[in-house]
């Protein structure tokens, strides 16, 4: 069960609050996020109105869904959306105004209170007694939930759940604090609701400074005490008298109302799922706006069951790269039982892209977002590992071979038939015959797994070798004109285009030759 976002705020509402789980425990670890990049795929992606919403949606790419039902049920909520573009209208009203307000709720939830005379200079500051923070704070909660009542129920469960999850706060404690009165009794704060029934002497809070019952029982008291004691000028104790009121009264109703309603605001389990439904709304209409946003065609991927990974893509693009870029090259990819493929080719080509652009669809698919393809089939993946050649730490004594080599025994024993794994280089930093070898039996080890394996490499004598070995689907980059076309062809790469790429920033042999010969 995924921990609402309220929980997990500290100080303040932190969009990027969600951290990858531990290597085996989700379906991306720390190194497979930061290598694919998830921080830009959330900046493609987001189309989010609300802060909750883009916390939802980050959420989201960091702890992707593992269960095809959970997914599919997205899709659907999606699907409706885009049959009902009266409910779409209704939602994207109530998100463009709840992120108008909601910086109220979270400022009443998180602010720092200056005191009676401090000046707010920041935005996570309240100053003076926090009435007009409070009032405007729990007037969007309320207003939420009544714009929300005007939604007609959607046919897809997972929408009608969010929806009614947002209805469904009006019968809660807090919303009964939030909207009738409140009141101070020896119990503690209780709403109307609580008090119904109860005798029990109790104050009744306002979130006001000027209290006409207070202060008509204090006019009064101030005359009945001049009645029996002379006093030349009554007038000029009004001021002082003001003096105490403010503080006293402020004061109190901050510290004993105030922010004792917030904490349990903060801590209410009916708030933190509102807010989460609201944010999940938010986040299918930031699929469906990403959808029309990006430029080139987009799907739901069909979601497949499978003993083991599988994925098909036609035309397919990344979504970072390929953004409203309309000479972006998409490319069609198929790996199902075979398990395993090979690419190769020269640096530039658009290796790197490529994978990345398989694992980052892989995630979106996972959220029940669009991909960018014209048609994607794919099962779920329960891990998504990239690997990439690490620099070894001054600490660790196995040096840069031993490094990866650490990663990739952690990456085969939390994988599984399921798994989706891209292998950028193996074996860096040993000899040519010592590489050949460890790959070789690494590769092995992840086909008898048979989860997903794709490797990226400059080794042609190790694709060569499992092409007559009958294992793997050997893959290269397309080159013409000694110039990348980023079309991804069948084949091994034997060339290399190290010279191409050394005369490009000028450090090629002749360059060398000239920079020695102007320094003579």
């Amino acid at each position: 069960m995924t921990e609402p976002l309220l929980t997990s705020w500290q100080d303040c509402p932190d969009i990027k609050s969600t951290q990858p789980l531990a290597t085996g425990q989700g379906v991306i670890d720390q190194s497979a996020f930061d290598t694919i990049e998830v921080d830009n795929v959330f900046d493609a992606v987001n189309h989010a109105s609300t802060t909750i919403g883009q916390a939802v949606l980050f959420r989201s790419l960091t702890q992707p869904l593992n269960t095809i039902d959970a997914i599919k049920a997205k899709q659907q909520a999606v699907e409706e959306l885009l049959a009902n573009p009266a409910l779409i209208e209704a939602l994207d009203a109530i998100m463009q105004t709840a992120a108008s307000h909601e910086k109220n709720f979270y400022l009443l939830l998180f602010g720092k209170f200056l005191g009676s005379f401090g000046t707010a200079r920041g935005e996570h500051e309240i100053e003076g007694y926090g009435y007009h923070q409070y009032k405007r704070g729990v007037r969007f909660m309320l207003e939420l939930v009544e714009h929300i009542q005007t939604v007609p129920t959607p046919d897809s469960s997972y929408l009608a759940e969010l929806i009614n999850k947002i209805k469904a706060f009006s019968d809660s404690r807090a919303y009964s604090l939030m909207s009738e009165s409140v009141y101070i009794t020896e119990n503690g704060l209780q709403s109307k609701k609580e008090r119904k029934g109860s005798f029990l002497p109790a104050v009744i809070f306002k979130p006001r400074l000027l209290k006409p019952l207070l202060i008509t029982l204090l006019v009064a008291l101030f005359w009945l005490v001049s009645e029996f004691v002379p006093i030349p000028d009554e007038i000029l104790l009004i001021t002082p008298l003001l003096l105490v009121y403010i503080p006293i009264v402020g004061g109190f109703d901050r510290d004993s109302c105030i922010i004792p309603l917030r904490n349990e605001f903060k801590q209410s389990p009916e708030v933190a799922a509102t807010l989460d439904a609201l944010g999940q709304l938010d986040e299918l209409l930031s699929f469906v706006k990403f959808s029309v946003a990006f430029g080139h065609s987009v799907v739901l991927p069909t979601l497949i069951d499978g003993e083991h990974h599988k994925i098909n893509l036609h035309d397919a693009r990344n979504p970072v790269l390929g953004k409203e870029n309309p000479s972006y090259v998409g490319n069609d990819f198929v790996l199902e039982d075979d398990k395993l493929v090979l690419v190769t080719g020269p640096n530039s080509g658009g290796k790197t892209a490529f994978c990345k652009t398989i694992t980052q669809i892989q995630l979106l698919a996972q959220i029940g977002c669009f991909v960018p393809a014209q048609a994607a089939t794919l099962t779920v993946a329960d891990r998504i590992f990239y690997q990439v050649s690490e620099v070894s730490h001054l600490n660790d004594g196995e040096g840069r071979f031993g490094t990866e080599l650490k990663r990739t025994k952690d990456i085969f024993l939390a994988c599984t038939a399921k798994s989706l794994l891209v292998l950028d280089e193996l074996s860096e930093g040993t000899t040519f015959e010592e590489k050949m070898e460890a790959s070789s039996n690494v590769l092995n080890g992840f086909y008898r797994k048979g989860n997903s394996t794709i490797l990226i490499t400059h080794n042609h004598q190790l694709v060569d070798k499992f092409v007559r070995d009958g294992i793997g689907l050997p893959r290269q980059v397309e080159f013409a004109n000694d110039a990348p076309t980023y079309k991804l062809i069948e084949g091994i790469s034997r060339v290399s285009h190290a010279d191409r790429v050394a005369k490009k920033i000028g450090f090629s042999k002749e360059d060398i030759d000239n920079y020695l010969a102007g320094s003579a």
